[in-house]
């Protein structure tokens, strides 16, 4: 197992901490209908900072964690996109990216060679799924920082609202990584929540604190139709 560090760029629901830790401890974040084994290497990241990334967050799809839409990141459509960056190993990112993708962590995994290589062209299409499509998007104290997307574009798809337990870790993690206040978060969620099929702006559902903190405390709610 790889000692080499990157930083992982989470613009989605992992940039709340907890959630992450469900990547790499194992476990089920509040809200979500799905336990997650954890990363060969435990291990929660000592470092992680807000960043800012050039291009666009939409919704899309259909989660089979949270219900609705879930984020993408288009790096070549204009924008700018609020992210936290954890410093993180090799194997760790390569297991996130995996349970991303709803399969069980592998040692022979063949994305860690290629991490280890470096990214050709500063992208890689390490398989055709909606997380599969990795990006350099710079670099921090001489390490690469890398996120995950689709293969598609904000323009290429329908666009589909995202559940209120979703956007409540992404709430979540913009406050812990931003320091954004409740304001903050609604202003960008505007922002970058579309119409359904259409692309248009429209009004986000409810992210409310108090909602999250009810689901963490009903361990019934989790196994709701999300």
């Amino acid at each position: 197992m790889s000692t080499t560090d990157l930083w992982y760029v989470s613009y989605g629901s992992n940039m709340s901490r907890r959630r992450l830790g469900s990547y790499i401890e194992g476990g089920r974040p509040p809200g979500s209908a799905v336990t997650y084994v954890g990363a060969r290497d435990t291990t929660m990241p000592l470092a992680d900072m807000a960043v800012t990334l050039p291009g666009s967050l939409y919704f899309a799809g259909e989660s089979r964690t949270w219900g609705g839409g879930v984020a993408f990141y288009d790096h070549d459509s204009p924008g700018a996109t609020a992210a936290r960056a954890y410093r993180v190993t090799v194997s760790q990112f390569v297991d996130i990216a995996a349970q991303e993708m709803h399969r069980i962590p592998d040692p022979g995994d063949p994305l860690e060679a290629v991490l280890l290589n470096g990214l050709d062209g500063a992208r890689h299409q390490a398989g055709p799924g909606v997380y599969e499509t990795l990006i350099e998007v710079g670099r921090h104290d001489g390490l690469p920082m890398l996120t995950f997307t689709a293969p598609h574009g904000l323009t290429s798809v329908p666009h589909t609202a995202p559940r209120p337990a979703y956007l409540a870790m992404l709430a979540e993690g913009l406050r812990e990584a931003h320091g954004w206040d409740e304001e903050q978060i609604a202003e960008y969620f505007a922002t970058v929540i579309r119409g359904e099929g259409d692309g248009g702006l429209t009004a986000p559902p409810s992210h409310d604190r108090a909602a999250l903190d009810r689901m963490t405390e009903d361990p019934d709610f989790a196994g709701g139709p999300w």
